[in-house]
Order: C-alpha cells, then structure tokens, then sequence
C-alpha cells in the first residue's frame, strides 16, 4: 500500500549570557554603577559599555566552543536499546549488518537528513507527546520500540493523515487490514484515528510479517507494498536481504524502506544535531560501528545477514508435531491462540503464511485458507471453532 513520506520541522536555538549590574541603593534608572578599574585580557572595565565588549568575547568563545562540538564525533549519541536476535533493527554505520552496502546507507542518510533536517524537530516534539504511548504497546507485543520510526515515515505521527488511496491514521491502515488487525471501521466509527488502538493494531500488524519474513527492513517493504511483492522478489533473487531484492520491489517501496532506516539512524544517533545542518567537516563515517569481526579497515569480512526465512524454518521434530487444516472463513490469529492457550509467537510462526493466503482468498483465488496448528491443539480448535469465529466477527464489527 503506497503511502506519502511527510516529515515536519523545528529549530535549535542558543542562549546567551547577559551580564547585569544593579545598585539597589539608587533609584534613577538611567544612572551606571561604576566600577573598579579591573585589567581583563588588555582591557581595562570603568562602565557599562567596556563591560559589554567583555561579554562580547565570552560570547565568541563560547560560540567556538559550541561550534567545536558540533564538529566532533563526541556529539553523536549511542542507541537508546543495544539488541540483537529478534529485537534487532540495523540502522546506518552498523556494518556488520549492512556490510559492503553500508555506503550506500550513509549517502542515503546524508541526503535525506540534508533536506529534511528542519523537520526532524517538529517529530521530535511529536514523538514527546506519542513514543511512550507507542513503546508500551510495542513492549507488551515484543516489538523492537524502534518499529516506532514507521510510524513518522508513514503519517509523521498525525492521526489525520490521508492518503489519496484511502490509508488512515498514524499507522496508515487501509481499511480491509485495519479491520483485520480488529479496528472498527465504518461509517459512524473509525478506529484507525485512534491512536492506543490503532498502534496496538501495528503492533498486531507487524509481528504476523516478521513472522513471515523474519527481517525487519522487509516488515517495512511489505508494509508500504503488502507482502506479495516481496515474496514475489525473493522467489526470483532466492534471498531475504533487502539490498538484494531491492531493484524488484516498486520505488516507492525502496525509497520507503531507506527513509526509515535513515529516520531510526537520526533519532537514535543524531540527537544534538537535530533541526540544523550538520558542520560542512561532518563526517557520515563517524557512524561506523567497526564490526566485531573485521579487518583494519573496519570491513567486515563477509555480510552477515539473516537466513532466508523460507529455509530451514522448522525442525523436523516441529514438522511432526504440526496439522495442516483447511478453513473456510478467516480468523483472527491473536483470538486463536488466545483461545487455545498457545503461545501468540508460536502460532504466528506456523501460519507465516496465513496473509498470504487470506488475500488470495479475500481476491477469491482460492476457496480455502490454510491454518496450521500444534497437533495437541487441533481437537480444541474443533470444539470451540464457533467461539473462535465468533470473537473475531466481533472484533471486526
């Protein structure tokens, strides 16, 4: 689903020292308090005036000094959360996940901060108000909370934003797939403006796609695309990293996926520099996290990417443990696992491709949806299939 990338803005301001002398003795307002003669860097302090060139020089030093450390590496600030496994979402200059393509990543950052760096201070004021709500959401679901950066590359975290093909709110639902995720959405109610049910919804959202494609950076393609053009690429590349599959994803898609890691790059690395240009001496490559594997140029040897999601998914101990039903109407995966006191994760795993699926079905493609289940599980699905349909119907109403 295409969306538009809007970003707002903000601007740093500098304080300044001002330096007052007040003789509570006197009472005539334009009368100067004198001072004694004091020798201060060849100058010499008798009134107001001098005093003021004084402050004049402190003012420059410190403008020196402030702009000394824009120009340094110093001012670059670490990631709020160090994650690895399931929790970890690359940004720019971590070069054991990017590897050879790590270049391309800064240059992409440079040019996408260099044009909107006026707005990122108006998503840093919006996010004061928003990002709590969003990472207690995203904490409760396991999603790794720098997720939250979708949400300003798809709506710069504005719960009106429209977009001309009918995607709503924060997260940009579309209205089928807001439904899905159990939002309301109808003529009198639309649920995809709210902002605890619509980012409880996202939440919902993206772990059914990282439980399809085990990649972050391709949860954040087929969120903008839907998945089938990105399983359509992996078919034809045989990978599930990104910059492979990158040319056979739609622009839009490609453009979607680097303005988010240059965004999570910004607001997780470039806290101090935000709503101002950079120093023109900056250099993009005091990014760079030498890998723990490297040779002395802070190469990685090789990319370490992660497995192909489609290979080697399950063991074949869990293949045995699993049924294969054939359903005739859709169900919401969260209600069943709920239902069957199974774990959520578990259950989004063995159905990798239950959207897959429902799409063809919802296209009608098929007739039939595959749902796979533990095989424990299968004789109380049966027995409280109705109440299963039943909890999702209502979700959906």
């Amino acid at each position: 689903m295409p969306f538009k990338i809007v970003i707002g803005a903000l601007a740093l301001c500098f304080g300044s020292v001002v330096l007052q002398a007040q003789d509570k003795a006197v009472h005539n307002k334009n009368l100067i308090a004198e001072v004694n003669a004091v020798p201060t860097n060849n100058k010499i302090i008798r009134n107001g005036s001098v005093l003021l060139d004084v402050d004049k020089d402190v003012k420059n030093q410190n403008q020196e000094q402030q702009n000394l450390l824009l120009q340094s590496p110093n001012r670059l600030t670490e990631r709020s959360r160090k994650m690895s496994g399931d929790q970890y979402i690359p940004i720019a200059g971590e070069i054991d996940y990017f590897g050879k393509n790590n270049d391309l990543v800064l240059t992409y950052t440079k040019n996408y901060y260099q044009r909107h760096f006026k707005h990122f201070s108006t998503i840093r004021t919006r996010g004061n108000r928003y990002f709590k709500l969003i990472d207690k959401s995203f904490a409760r679901r396991d999603v790794p909370l720098e997720m939250k950066y979708l949400s300003v590359i798809e709506s710069a975290l504005t719960n009106t934003a429209l977009s001309p093909v009918g995607a709503l709110g924060p997260w940009q639902f579309m209205p089928a797939t807001g439904q899905l995720m159990g939002l309301v959405v109808n003529e009198k109610v639309d649920e995809r403006r709210d902002w605890n049910k619509s980012t409880n919804a996202a939440a919902k959202y993206v772990n059914y796609l990282y439980n399809i494609f085990g990649d972050w950076l391709l949860v954040v393609a087929s969120y903008n695309s839907g998945p089938r053009p990105v399983l359509r690429a992996i078919d034809k590349t045989g990978s599930n990293d990104f910059f492979v599959i990158k040319k056979y994803l739609p622009a839009e898609t490609q453009n979607h996926v680097m303005a988010f890691i240059a965004t999570a790059t910004v607001m997780e690395r470039m806290e101090n520099y935000i709503g101002s240009p950079v120093p023109n001496n900056f250099d993009w490559k005091w990014l760079n996290i030498k890998p723990a594997n490297s040779n002395s140029n802070g190469v990685a040897p090789e990319d370490k990417k992660p497995k192909n999601p489609f290979l080697l998914r399950f063991t074949e101990d869990e293949i045995k443990e699993m049924a294969i039903l054939k359903i005739k109407k859709p169900l919401d995966l969260e209600v069943l696992a709920n239902v069957l006191e199974e774990d959520r994760k578990k259950i989004g795993k063995m159905n990798f491709k239950y959207f897959i699926d429902l799409e063809a079905f919802n296209n009608g493609e098929i007739k039939d949806i595959q749902l796979v289940l533990p095989k424990s599980k299968v004789e109380l699905f049966l027995q409280k299939q109705k109440q299963i349909y039943s909890q999702t119907e209502n979700l959906m109403q």
